[in-house]
């Protein structure tokens, strides 16, 4: 059965893990990039952003690319009240401008704290960590305490509860390294990343019979990776992009025969 479904997904992973498929998703903005750095900060911005109507969350995250400009220089050349008044008219849903600044005052510190986002993640990972739950929490409370206050919502943590799906898609983004995610933090093993949950990837989930739990939390997220790291341990979460296009693209649906 395990291997039918490995099939099944390395089919959809060649049809649809490409570029051509990536918009509307805001992942398609880092592109633009070239600087490792400029990548993690551009995705930190597009992956916080990733809640709510697409084509709004598309619009906010070209608004404070635009600010910015190029995004490593941005926070080199900005202190904090800098970035306060070049983010006090922006808006999303009910993130402010001043929570972007903070969050974004935050990354610039742990960049000249750590020399890079990735290098800050990576920290706070531990050889006996199998998965990168620790990690993540010590890098939000990180990030708090170079920002002097909490970017709550932005970059919420899993100590508080949280589902985490917007920073397990920008680690998804970071770490692995193939035609749609960019790889820039070489340093992180793939195999520790956890599946960013939403309501049609627990559909997919409880389809796959990787978990029989009622809510689409952060638990639930890692018993259905759990499920796809039997299928392929190295890489769990590479047919994420693929079957996410699902829910996307009207015309390819899961229930088309897919499993």
């Amino acid at each position: 059965m395990t291997k039918e479904i490995k099939k099944k997904l390395e089919k959809l992973y060649c049809d649809l893990n490409r570029r051509e498929f990536v918009s509307p998703d805001p992942l398609q903005f880092l592109y633009s990039y070239k600087d490792p750095l400029d990548i993690e900060i551009a995705g930190l911005v597009a992956s916080s952003l990733a809640y709510g109507r697409v084509a709004q969350i598309l619009k906010s995250v070209e608004k404070v690319l635009s600010i910015m400009g190029n995004p490593s220089q941005f926070l080199k050349n900005n202190n904090k009240s800098e970035m306060l008044a070049a983010f006090s008219g922006f808006k999303h849903r009910f993130t402010t401008g001043d929570e972007m600044a903070v969050m974004l005052f935050g990354a610039k510190r742990a960049i000249e704290e750590y020399g890079s986002l990735g290098c800050c993640f990576a920290a706070g990972i531990s050889s006996d960590d199998t998965t990168l739950l620790p990690a993540m929490a010590l890098f939000v409370r990180e990030m708090d305490d170079f920002a002097e206050k909490t970017s709550s919502y932005l970059l919420p943590s899993p100590e508080s509860g949280s589902a985490c799906k917007r920073l397990n898609l920008y680690l998804r983004w970071m770490v692995r390294k193939d035609a749609v995610d960019l790889g820039v933090w070489s340093q992180i093993d793939p195999s520790k990343l956890i599946i960013p949950i939403d309501t049609h990837m627990y559909k997919i989930g409880t389809k796959l019979g990787f978990t029989c739990r009622k809510q689409p939390n952060l638990m639930t997220a890692v018993e259905i990776t759990r499920g796809f790291r039997e299928i392929l341990p190295e890489d769990p979460v590479k047919y994420d992009f693929a079957l996410t296009r699902l829910g996307i693209h009207s015309d390819r649906k899961i229930s088309d025969g897919h499993f």
